[in-house]
Parts: structure tokens; C-alpha cells; sequence
């Protein structure tokens, strides 16, 4: 299975401007995610690793679900009809969910983020699904958080699935 591209990561601009350089460090880890996924297959990506069951595949679909979820139905913006309840199963995979169907809703969610994010000016706000009005800015802060942590997960993850470990692919 190939999910990324062999290149270099990317990199944030070191005189770039603020929504670009906050872009720029979520998309780096968003590629992250799918590094990870490198090379396994199928049973390996949907093995329970923990006592709650988290695996490679599922943190996959709960980010896609979050990007919707923040980036677009906060600020009013078409998101798509979920298969799953969101509230209990947005981290399970069921068995009829192939990898790639996970990944192409991973692709969908993030192209529909970006384009929320190209859209919309950082100090726009919009209501969060806990009623919360939070700005673009706010977002984009709070993502770059979501996805470093379930990257993080899912280092430890890769790591007791076959012992890879590092925090970027090298070119």
C-alpha cells in the first residue's frame, strides 16, 4: 500500500505568513498520518494496539471526521453524509470499512479543510459543534494539536506493530 509520495516532507515557511505557516504545519502532519501507514497491510492497520482498542485505521477515519467536523461545519461550509454515528464510532473500523475507502475519506475531508481554510479569513468565527464561537485561527491552532497527538499515537502504534519509529519520512 502506498499512501504518500517518496519526497521530502514539507516544511513551514520560515518568513511565511501566519495562515500559510499554520496551513503548512497541518498539512506536514497530516502527511505524517499517512507515513505511518506505510508498507502495512490490512490486518496490521485495523490491529487493536491498546486495551481501548485503538489502531492505525481508526485514528485515520476519526481525523477525517474532525477536519469535517472543525473546519467545515463550524463555519457553514458542505461537509458529507457520514455512514457511522460520530459520537461512538468515528475510531472503530467495521468490517465491511476497506483501507481504502478510510483513506479516500481522509483525502475528501482534507481537500474540503482546505478549501475552508483558503476561504476564510483567520478571524472569521463560526459555532463549533458544542456551541462554542471560535475563529479560523482558534482552528487551525486546535488541528495542528489534534493531529500531533494522534500522530503521536500512532508512533507508538507503528513502532509495537513492527518496530518502525521517526518523525518524518527522509527523502
Amino acid at each position: 500500500m502506498t499512501t504518500t509520495p517518496n519526497k521530502p516532507p514539507k516544511t513551514v515557511p520560515f518568513t511565511g505568513g501566519e495562515k500559510e505557516s499554520l496551513h503548512a504545519s497541518l498539512d506536514r502532519h497530516r502527511d505524517v498520518v499517512l507515513w505511518k501507514l506505510e508498507g502495512l497491510d490490512d490486518e496490521q492497520l485495523r490491529r487493536p494496539m491498546t486495551p481501548t482498542g485503538t489502531n492505525l485505521l481508526g485514528l485515520v477515519k476519526h481525523l477525517a471526521t474532525v477536519e469535517y467536523g472543525w473546519f467545515c461545519a463550524t463555519f457553514g461550509r458542505e461537509t458529507e453524509d457520514f455512514w457511522f454515528d460520530t459520537s461512538a464510532d468515528d475510531m472503530t473500523i467495521a468490517p465491511d470499512e476497506t483501507t481504502e475507502r478510510i483513506l479516500a475519506f481522509y483525502a475528501r475531508a482534507r481537500a474540503a479543510a482546505d478549501l475552508s481554510i483558503a476561504g476564510t479569513d483567520l478571524d472569521t468565527t463560526g459555532t463549533s459543534w458544542n456551541g462554542r464561537t471560535v475563529s479560523m485561527r482558534w482552528v487551525l491552532i486546535h488541528m495542528i494539536e489534534d493531529v500531533l497527538r494522534h500522530a503521536g499515537h500512532m508512533d507508538i502504534v507503528r513502532e509495537l506493530i513492527d518496530g518502525s519509529v521517526g518523525s518524518y519520512p527522509t527523502p
